[in-house]
């Protein structure tokens, strides 16, 4: 396929590069302009000066192959960069313009040209944006060659046209003129890049799409905009002229490219005017703050305000947009004050610098009467005061007074030309007091190396203490401070220790073979001053504890075949040499063991215990093993190890019927326990099912006597509290209380009815009357509860008080007239009184009627 280029607009460029489809085939060149000629390579090249050019020129460059069979042509239109299009160009209305398609030929065999194949050309369009219409503009009209032979539809497509942003171009599908429909922003959108399509009316394509380009010429529409509305910068004082101190930005957001983005800086004002109004200077391209005077000094002026101005269209005040910012520019503070005054009442210490800064920080030194190194000034970081502490312990005997030279001066270096010293120095006069020193003990800890087994009343060493003081003559005393095991005493007056107990070095108080106590030193001062003192005893070892076998308990199959050996060693208390290895064998005796039996050796410390025969009864065996160490002499011990023989399963695991049997129960044993854990149950359940069955009994068993036809006297026991209103239909005088105990207390000792009165001599209750009468009974029963309430005796709940004696002075009187012959005189009417007991004899004798 062919390519054909579009017309550009060459801004500051003088050379343009040419592409064909065909990149092996070689193409030539020709230019219609005889000021500028066209390379081999297809580089456009200016002939003669075209600095002079006010508008662009527009010619025609042709390109044809080697063969000469294919001709090309393009237009090509150049201006200046900087000089803008002739006004006339950038207005929109552009209906006059007319876009024909150019004709491409093709070399016939009779070397004549002939028409071969249209393809359009066209130069890109400028719009300037925020255009005030009217709308829809006309831009330019496309038209084909062919449109005089048949009917064409134009259309265009792209961003702008059918995609978004949607129908901002339109085009007449049968003029073909294209338009604007409203403003366009160039910071919104810069260009838009269009393609046109000429069809038939039944959409068949007539010719090929052509690139339509949109450049949207700016418009000086946007103020510069700084970043910030406040700048922050600093710069030292006493600076030179030129030194930088800051830069403030803005921006523009119209093209950077012509005046209407270029931005210009300038000073509108400064803020105070000292020492001069114009003490800084900005450049007007780039926006960078520098000194311009001399004379910046902290101590006067800390900061300066300065008001900064932005205009576009290269600065110019007429046409230009502008817009303002404050730049704040601190002045730092350097060390052109040296310390002035030092007061050492105190270390007291002066600079006119800027506070809490190095210029100002005060920097102590002691240059000397301190070769030790005892001393040191603290700077107070607040107040800048110095202050002297010590640092190493003073040994007055030593050194009883110093007389130390101080040096102070700036945490900075001071400023260069400032004629004054850096620094200021002092003489400090120290004297030492002193105070009671406590007793140092020169070796401390003291380590000694015993054997263990050292007896009672050894003395190991002895401990004595030194007094620092010695211009005072005082008097040491020695005590215990810590003896874990009370091995040890010390002498009160020499320090000389020596031991309570037998030293062993097995003991659970030793650490790592070592025994660590500790002791006091107290001289007599003026307060006592204490020394504490730490005495390391190091133990060594000696054979004197024997082996002991590990483990004392072991499972063998009864089989050896099945079975696993048992791995064996020993434990002592000991360390090496007089530990491992070890010696294990069998006792001749009992003659079992070896002929059951047999150990073998595996290493120093291990062996192996198995079976010699093959087969032994399931069982515990006690099989004694003599175990000896390696000291020197040698301990020996015999041990027991417990083997539980057992059958085994496949795997050389013991079963469980095996490991019962181990443990000593036989088949029928075992056969006799399951039955005695069944007839167990068996009871259990039979108990639980007959109280069940009593209790069902007890609570559905009915009376055998009618308690209405009970006349006799009863006492009623009942197992609950009360029966509340309904028991007030009994006749409770039977419950009086009888005069005397003489007939309980004449009773025998032994078992009382359960019914019958305790008797308790610590409870009192009140006597009741000789006779007294029925009505009585409610009186009888609140003293009675308010007896109960005050014994100490009783219960704290509520309990049955039981009692047995009807009590003297009834007033039932005798019942032996019942059978007598009667003279009718005698009134039996208070027997409806006594309750539903005595009904029928007030009925039969009462004369009372029938109910």
């Amino acid at each position: 396929r062919e390519k054909a280029y579009d017309s550009l607009i060459l801004f500051a460029i003088f050379t343009l590069k040419f592409e064909t489809c065909q990149q092996k085939e070689e193409v030539s060149f020709e230019s219609s302009d005889p000021k500028f000629s066209i390379g081999p390579d297809g580089s456009l090249y200016a002939e003669q000066d075209v600095t002079n050019l006010t508008e662009p020129i527009q010619f025609m460059v042709t390109a044809r192959d080697s063969m000469g069979k294919y001709i090309w042509e393009t237009t090509v239109k150049l201006a200046l960069a900087g000089h803008p299009p002739s006004p006339h160009i950038n207005q929109a209305r552009t209906n006059n313009v007319l876009i024909t398609f150019p004709r491409q030929h093709q070399r016939s065999s009779s070397n004549g040209l002939r028409r071969q194949k249209r393809d359009w050309v066209i130069p890109p369009i400028n719009v300037p944006e925020n255009s005030r219409g009217p709308f829809p503009q006309v831009l330019v009209r496309i038209q084909s060659d062919q449109d005089k032979e048949i009917e064409i539809r134009y259309s265009i497509t792209g961003a702008g046209a059918d995609q978004p942003p949607n129908d901002i171009y339109i085009i007449d599908p049968v003029t073909g003129k294209m338009s604007v429909t409203k403003p366009l922003d160039r910071e919104e959108r810069a260009s838009y890049h269009l393609r046109a399509h000429a069809v038939d009316i039944n959409g068949n394509q007539m010719e090929p799409p052509i690139d339509l380009y949109i450049y949207v010429i700016d418009m000086n529409d946007n103020r510069p905009e700084f970043k910030n509305q406040v700048y922050n910068g600093s710069v030292a004082e006493v600076s030179k002229p030129g030194t930088s101190v800051m830069q403030v930005t803005a921006f523009d957001a119209d093209d950077s490219t012509t005046a209407n983005g270029l931005v210009h800086y300038r000073i509108l004002s400064q803020t105070p005017h000292i020492p001069i109004p114009n003490m800084f200077t900005i450049n007007g391209a780039t926006g960078e703050i520098s000194t311009i005077a001399s004379g910046i000094d902290r101590e006067k002026v800390s900061q300066y305000a300065i008001i900064v101005q932005a205009t576009d269209m290269e600065g110019s005040l007429n046409f230009g947009l502008s817009n303002t910012a404050t730049a704040l520019i601190s002045i730092t503070d350097i060390n052109d004050n040296p310390p002035d005054v030092i007061l050492f009442c105190g270390f007291t210490f002066r600079d006119k610098d800027q506070p809490h800064t190095p210029n100002w920080n005060a920097v102590y030194r002691i240059t000397g009467g301190d070769q030790m190194g005892h001393f040191a000034i603290r700077t107070d970081e607040i107040t800048n005061d110095g202050r002297v502490v010590v640092v190493k312990p003073i040994d007055y005997e030593r050194n009883n007074a110093f007389t130390l030279m101080v040096v102070v001066s700036n945490q900075a270096h001071l400023a260069s030309g400032i004629p004054s010293s850096p620094s200021s120095s002092a003489a400090v006069a120290i004297t030492v007091l002193d105070i009671n020193e406590a007793p140092v003990f020169p070796s401390n800890p003291k380590i000694i190396r015993f054997e263990e087994g050292v007896p009672a009343d050894t003395t190991l060493a002895t401990f004595a203490a030194l007094d620092p003081d010695r211009f005072i003559q005082q008097t040491i005393r020695y005590s215990k401070l810590t003896d874990p095991a009370n091995w040890l005493k010390i002498n009160r007056t020499n320090g000389r220790i020596t031991t309570t107990a037998v030293l062993d070095r097995e003991s659970p108080y030793m650490k790592k073979n070592v025994y660590e106590a500790t002791f006091l030193a107290v001289d007599n001062g003026s307060p006592p001053a204490t020394g504490t003192g730490t005495l390391q005893i190091y133990l060594i070892d000696v054979n004197d504890n024997v082996p002991v076998l590990v483990p004392q308990e072991a499972l063998v199959c009864e089989r050896s075949r099945h079975g696993y050996p048992v791995n064996i060693t020993a434990s002592d208390l000991d360390s090496e040499p007089n530990a491992g290895p070890y010696v294990f064998e069998l006792p001749s005796y009992p003659s079992s063991a070896r002929r059951n039996w047999t150990i073998s050796r595996l290493n120093g410390n291990y062996a192996q215990l198995k079976l010699r025969i093959p087969y032994l009864e399931a069982g515990m065996y006690r099989v004694p093993i003599l175990v000896s160490d390696s000291g020197n002499p040698p301990l020996s011990n015999t041990s027991v190890l417990k083997v539980k023989v057992c059958p085994c399963d496949e795997n050389g695991d013991c079963t469980v019927i095996g490991a019962v049997t181990v443990a000593g129960l036989g088949t029928g044993a075992i056969i006799t326990i399951l039955i005695c854990i069944i007839i167990l149950l068996s009871m259990v359940l039979f108990f639980v099912v007959w109280v069940k069955r009593r209790e069902k009994e007890r609570q559905t068993k009915p009376l055998l006597i009618d308690p209405e036809d009970d006349v006799r006297d009863n006492i009623l026991k009942y197992d609950e509290e009360g029966g509340g209103e309904e028991d007030q239909d009994y006749d409770l005088s039977q419950l009086q209380q009888p005069e005397s105990l003489d007939h309980i207390m004449s009773k025998p000792a032994g078992v009382r009815r359960v019914d019958e009165r305790p008797v308790i001599l610590e409870s009192q209750y009140p006597v009741r009357p000789t006779v007294p009468h029925p009505g009585d009974i409610g009186e009888f029963i609140i003293d009675g509860l308010r007896a109960a309430d005050n014994d100490p005796t009783a219960p704290p709940y509520d309990s049955l008080l039981v009692f047995d004696y009807e009590g003297s002075g009834s007033t039932a009187g005798s019942v032996s007239s019942l059978g007598s012959s009667s003279s009718g005189e005698q009134d039996y009417d208070y027997l409806n009184d006594w309750g539903p007991r005595f009904k029928k004899l007030a009925d039969l004798y009462g004369g009372g009627g029938e109910d």
